[in-house]
């Protein structure tokens, strides 16, 4: 039988992450092409407890229907959290819990965007948010990525020039993937463009709490004063990404729709997983853990620059960044970034191609992604070796 699918999904491919972690799982590869907190970094003792005290104390609450919006007091933990960060204004604002991050990016596409506005990101962004997009039929115009964030200069031509610019899309703590982190002052002319063009912000910040170098630097959505920024954050990559909780802090009226989605999609977020991070976050010193991993993935990624120095040819260049999960390669013109990705995997050691990160990934780049925190410390040493090897043996 041949089917006529919808015009949504019609065009919509399967992540190329994916597709290259589909070689991950022989034991004999090394990945740096996942994105997955360090296995090390999960407080696995503490919600073991937390779950067995909650099955013993307070059972049907895990296991019984909740509300949309979330469990009441991992709601009002998140209020009080996020408004000490600027990120919650108790009367512009409301908090909805959400299934990750990711139906967070979502959702709020969802509720704001019609058919052929436009979304205008970062180039490179994070895959599953661009998918996610696509699958609305939007338009997405991509912004370059500079040392400090995005080509504000370019942003604005195509805030004039795009057909309906709707919500500038955002990654501005050590983004994925390239690592950067957008500096002050380019948050505040975004912010400023944001105003002038009308458009709404839509801030994601899954790393933001793990910087672990540098001088933080104040969130998007703390410099909002018309109600115009969406704050979507994460518990995936501070507490366990299985878990499948995240948080939108947005305008009420926009949370109010997204509570009506939500309830189509899912109903609600998995209690039992809300439950656990609210009594994790208030009772088990969030705090002191937060540091913990910060000092783990501080050490993993000075190990992997550190081999990458010693091994590949200084024609290739890293970012450096000061918090979150990744690295960004970037490889000498005379190098075909493909045939390296293709040729690093058939030796074992997997790395995301930049392709996989752009709006059109015809679009021609050079550049890669590395992921630090996932591989063991003797993996790092290991595929740094052989990827250098294979730079100078291949090419």
């Amino acid at each position: 039988m041949n089917y006529n699918f919808s015009d949504k999904v019609t065009g919509l491919q399967a992540s190329a992450i994916r597709e290259i972690l589909k070689f991950t799982s022989l034991p004999q590869v090394i990945s740096f092409a996942a994105g997955n907190p360090a296995p090390e970094a999960f407080p696995s003792a503490a919600i073991a407890e937390i779950s067995a005290k909650i099955m013993r104390d307070n059972p049907v609450a895990a296991l019984q229907y909740s509300i949309t919006e979330g469990y009441m007091p991992l709601r009002e933990t998140m209020r009080k959290r996020l408004a000490g960060q600027g990120c919650y204004n108790p009367d512009i604002d409301d908090v909805i819990i959400t299934s990750g991050g990711q139906q967070g990016n979502e959702l709020s596409c969802k509720v704001l965007l019609n058919e052929h506005e436009t979304l205008i990101c970062e180039a490179p962004s994070f895959t599953g948010s661009l998918t996610s997009f696509k699958s609305y039929n939007v338009n997405l115009a991509g912004v370059p990525m500079e040392d400090d964030g995005m080509d504000l200069q370019f942003l604005e031509n195509v805030l004039k020039t795009a057909s309906r610019p709707k919500i500038i899309y955002t990654i501005p703590n050590f983004q994925n993937p390239t690592g950067i982190c957008m500096s002050l002052a380019k948050r505040k002319k975004l912010y400023e463009l944001a105003c002038r063009y009308n458009v709404i912000i839509l801030e994601d910040n899954p790393y933001g709490e793990i910087r672990f170098e540098g001088e933080n630097i104040p969130t998007i959505k703390s410099l909002d004063t018309e109600g115009r920024v969406i704050y979507v954050g994460s518990f995936s990559k501070v507490i366990a990404p299985g878990l499948r909780v995240g948080f939108v802090s947005a305008p009420k009226e926009i949370v109010q729709k997204i509570v009506v989605c939500k309830q189509v999609a899912d109903v609600h977020t998995n209690i039992f997983a809300q439950m656990i991070a609210d009594e994790f976050v208030n009772n088990y010193n969030f705090d002191e853990h937060l540091n913990r991993i910060r000092d783990i993935y501080r050490k993993k990624c000075h190990l992997m620059l550190g081999e990458l120095e010693k091994n590949i040819p200084a024609s290739v260049s890293f970012t450096r960044p000061e918090g979150g999960l990744f690295l960004w390669g970037t490889l000498p013109e005379q190098i075909n970034m493909p045939a390296f990705c293709k040729t690093a995997v058939e030796n074992n050691v997997a790395v995301v191609p930049g392709s996989a990160f752009l709006i059109d990934e015809s679009t021609p780049i050079n550049s890669f992604r590395m992921n630090y925190s996932t591989p063991s410390d003797a993996n790092i040493i290991k595929g740094c070796a052989i990827l250098g090897q294979v730079i100078k043996e291949k090419f």
